[in-house]
């Protein structure tokens, strides 16, 4: 065993300035595209909600335009301002909310699903209220993004906290018909695919901190974030589903363009089927495309869901041709990451079609999730984000969440779990391949807090499937990112 130390990776922001930190690389750069024609200027805003709702959204939105205080703190690097938005001085895109562009739900609507008959009943009917209001609002007006303020009574509805025992009784016997409960986000992520507008949820708990819930005994991550940092958070969130890059990863023009792959399995709602997979298919940039895969089957000997050979084939035939026509060209590399070991069809059916498309560099990286592998550190801090343990040849341990200097602090609550990835079949070293997994964990644009535990590969891999399980094999689905996250 070794244990080696990876310095964090820096990205790339507007004018190519360089930082390791998303929210001061965003105040001392700017976006990185903000100089291009294609960045947004304005994103206009369409919200639905009650007329409570929407108010607090719009009036929230207003007051982080003028910029907000960074949280007390002997982390101020942890705990940033947020510098506001709008001018040259700060952000240069401006959020644009205006009374035309929202829409209002009756309170009535939704005390009327107090009639359901369970909680899966009260969330598909959550659901099409919404729906058929962003529907209106995105034929109607041009707005940007769709914004669904969520009010805290519909939350409590969804919770069963205020169930009658009659309808208790009829959500136990309807999740045992079901198997499952109907996740609201996912399900109205899946039913807005048709709208052709990116949508961004918004609880009350994010522009009114009293608003707080507790989610299976613990107060929910949004709720422990300070008010700059929801800020942050919001805004690069938008700009992102605006079709705006903030940022990239750097990259060496000496080495080979990649395509990063990540490859998940998930099952029907009724849990009859398993499903390959989804693929998120991006570059340094971050630009992303979505795939469904075929039928997948679980391995006799370890109960792993794999890919024939002619599905593993048929995917990455498909993800390549889907690069080609966002970039114009094909990648001169190809790093798969998967939720679960390779088998040999697979490695057959991913080998055949990267012959066919005379790709001849390639790593086959799987993860663990369920790793229970630990490091202890002296002190009372754990290890550093960064830290990489090499257990043999092919597996390995990294922090990708722990203690970070540029902090001065271990920014999480809990003890953090490490990542255990496999070398099933690689070309470079496994601190090179680690280095890029950590990289890859600063791509998410729905938290700029850096340390996120999965690369971007594999978080939109599993978040893409929780979403297309609610959608038909026949129906069509967005190919951006921005509409599953």
């Amino acid at each position: 065993m070794k244990i080696e130390f990876l310095t964090e990776p820096e990205l790339e922001f507007g004018g190519g300035g360089q930082h390791i930190d998303i929210r001061f690389g965003m105040m001392q750069y700017k976006p990185l595209d903000y100089t291009s024609a294609s960045a947004p200027k304005d994103i206009k805003l369409g919200i639905v909600g009650t007329s409570e709702t929407v108010e607090g959204v719009q009036t929230w939105l207003e007051s982080c335009r003028n910029g907000i205080s960074a949280k007390p703190s002997k982390q101020p690097y942890l705990f940033p301002e947020f510098p506001g938005f709008g001018s040259e001085s700060n952000l240069p895109t401006s959020l644009i909310t205006d009374s035309r562009l929202n829409q209002t739900i009756h309170q009535r609507e939704f005390d009327k699903l107090r009639n359901g008959n369970n909680v899966n009943e009260i969330i598909r009917n959550a659901v099409e209220i919404f729906i058929s209001q962003l529907q209106y609002l995105g034929e109607k007006t041009a707005i940007d993004v769709l914004i669904c303020a969520v009010p805290d009574k519909l939350l409590d509805l969804m919770a069963g906290d205020n169930a009658t025992e009659a309808s208790s009784t009829a959500d136990n016997r309807a999740n045992k018909a079901e198997d499952s409960k109907v996740d609201f986000h996912d399900l109205l992520k899946a039913k807005a695919m048709g709208l052709k507008k990116p949508t961004q949820l918004i609880l009350p708990a994010t522009y009114n901190p009293t608003k707080r819930r507790r989610q299976q005994g613990r107060v929910s991550e949004v709720e422990l974030q300070d008010d700059a940092t929801r800020a942050w958070n919001i805004y690069t969130a938008l700009y992102y589903k605006a079709l705006g890059t903030p940022w990239r990863l750097l990259r060496d023009p000496r080495e080979l363009t990649t395509c990063y792959i990540g490859i998940s399995f998930y099952k029907t709602l009724d849990k009859s089927k398993l499903l390959t997979s989804t693929a998120q298919i991006f570059n340094e940039r971050g630009d992303g495309v979505i795939l469904r895969g075929g039928i997948a089957k679980l391995s006799k000997e370890d109960k792993q869901p794999y890919l024939p050979a002619s599905g593993a084939s048929k995917l990455l035939r498909d993800a390549l041709a889907a690069y080609r026509r966002e970039h114009q060209n094909l990648p001169a590399r190809v790093v798969l990451h998967k939720t679960s070991r390779y088998i040999s069809e697979e490695f057959e059916g991913f080998k055949e079609a990267l012959e066919q498309h005379n790709i001849s560099s390639v790593d086959f990286i799987s993860f663990d999730s369920k790793s229970s592998t630990r490091l202890f550190r002296y002190g009372k801090y754990p290890p550093l984000r960064g830290t990489l343990l090499n257990l043999d040849d092919r597996s390995q341990v990294l922090y990708t969440r722990g203690s970070v200097d540029f902090f001065s602090t271990y920014p999480g609550q809990y003890v953090p779990r490490p990542l255990r990835f496999r070398c099933e079949d690689v070309e470079q070293t496994p601190k090179s391949l680690a280095k890029e997994i950590l990289a890859l964990t600063k791509m998410n644009w729905n938290n700029t807090q850096f340390d996120r535990r999965e690369p971007i590969t594999i978080r939109a891999a599993r978040q893409v499937g929780s979403i297309l399980k609610y959608l038909g094999t026949s129906d069509q689905i967005e190919p951006h990112y921005r509409f599953y996250m």
